[in-house]
């Protein structure tokens, strides 16, 4: 799944977008650029600009000189036709959604979908009366069969938060063109470094920015990739209900691109690492990371996935309370709601990715109140896992 006659990943987070650099003042790095207009003395040239027949910009709510940088490298990464950029990875999501459904419409997707997204296909949606199917994540036949009955939207996210289950982005894109379905994947957790959706077969590709792309925890910020019909629909919606990226947002995830290819491997290479370990420990009751031979969905992802990624989750044995003993007691370990930055993050799903849903609701997805979302950062993995020794071993200790 490389790039023919193209620069590899490495080259294209450090260069990508880069190309034309008019108005930079011979600046080599991208500048932010702050202002909300842009003049024009010849009145048809700025109408001409307005309606995109040339290049140019009129009203940073609509585009930006060092938003448009950061939206063309991150189309060079995930080979897409288009990409429009949002001021978060939720208003990315709902933006797409929003921007392709109309009440009456049919959306398939998948039980384990981020909290926030879970919480627009089972509250949103449906009262602009746009039915939502969500099927068991790993049942691929039960997918294919409710596809096949017909629908607007197929939405998969892949590898899930948390529990790192994977689906297969080339059967389902299949089924769902078969449908005449939009084809739309969540490709926050393994970015494009690690899988391609659209060289798949999705037409559409999302990130929550905040996460790997950005790598430094400081900015907000969402993309969408894919082909410049769809892109367009979305970007047209955007513009007008404002959910615009920062130019300062847009410059921090530009920076962080730079390192993106080399933080992602070593992340991989750590979290491997750390969950070989963690399989281990007798405290430990299971853990979910696609890497490990005996994950359910391992082949699917050694045959999508050029790595297994920096996201993993385990849960414990002693249920929520040997959460809050062992989770206070790690060292190397930002105890917060993020993920996908270079120092390692941590925390349960009550907390962070499906604070917006009850016990139930996240029991019923397959989520234990025991579970804890481990986000490995580019440290040296014999200290985390030195780390996670200590805090697991205090918690088994001191079960009540």
């Amino acid at each position: 799944m490389t790039y023919q006659n193209k620069p590899g990943y490495n080259t294209l987070s450090v260069w990508g977008g880069e190309e034309k650099k008019d108005g930079w003042q011979r600046s080599t790095q991208v500048p932010v650029v702050h202002s909300v207009s842009y003049g024009y003395d010849d009145l048809d040239y700025w109408y001409n600009v307005a309606l995109g027949k040339e290049e140019g910009h009129i009203y940073s709510r609509n585009t930006n000189p060092t938003v448009a940088v950061f939206e063309e490298k991150m189309r060079q990464l995930e080979g897409a036709e288009a990409a429009t950029s949002f001021s978060t990875g939720m208003a990315a999501i709902s933006n797409t959604l929003y921007s392709l459904l109309k009440p009456g419409d049919r959306v398939v997707s998948i039980k384990d979908t981020y909290g926030g997204t879970n919480e627009i296909f089972t509250r949103f949606l449906p009262r602009i009366h746009i039915d939502v199917t969500l099927c068991a994540t790993t049942d691929h036949e039960a997918i294919e069969a409710e596809v096949a009955k017909g629908c607007r939207v197929l939405y998969i996210e892949t590898p899930t938060n948390p529990t790192l289950k994977v689906v297969d982005i080339a059967r389902l894109a299949e089924a769902g063109h078969a449908a005449g379905a939009v084809v739309i994947v969540d490709n926050t957790f393994s970015t494009p470094i690690n899988t391609n959706p659209l060289a798949l077969g999705a037409d559409l590709v999302v990130h929550s920015a905040t996460k790997y792309i950005g790598g430094h925890a400081d900015a907000l910020g969402g993309i969408l990739c894919g082909s410049e019909k769809l892109v367009q629909g979305a970007f047209a919606y955007r513009e007008i209900n404002g959910a615009t990226l920062h130019p300062m947002a847009a410059y921090l995830m530009i920076r962080g691109l730079k390192t993106l290819a080399l933080r992602v491997q070593r992340q991989g290479e750590n979290a491997m690492k750390i969950a070989r370990f963690l399989k281990t420990h007798p405290f430990v009751k299971d853990v979910f990371y696609p890497g490990l031979e005996m994950h359910e969905n391992h082949d699917i992802a050694k045959k999508q996935m050029r790595d297994f990624g920096g996201m993993l989750s385990f849960f414990l044995d002693g249920g929520f309370d040997a959460v809050r003993t062992f989770l206070p007691r790690l060292k190397y370990a930002h105890i917060a709601a993020n993920l996908g930055p270079v120092e390692t993050v941590a925390g349960p799903p009550r907390t962070t990715s499906h604070v917006e849903v009850t016990e139930a609701q996240r029991a019923a997805m397959g989520i234990p109140e025991s579970l804890i979302r481990y986000s490995v950062g580019i440290e040296d993995a014999d200290d985390l896992i030195a780390d996670l020794t200590q805090a697991l071993d205090y918690a088994a200790n001191h079960q009540a």
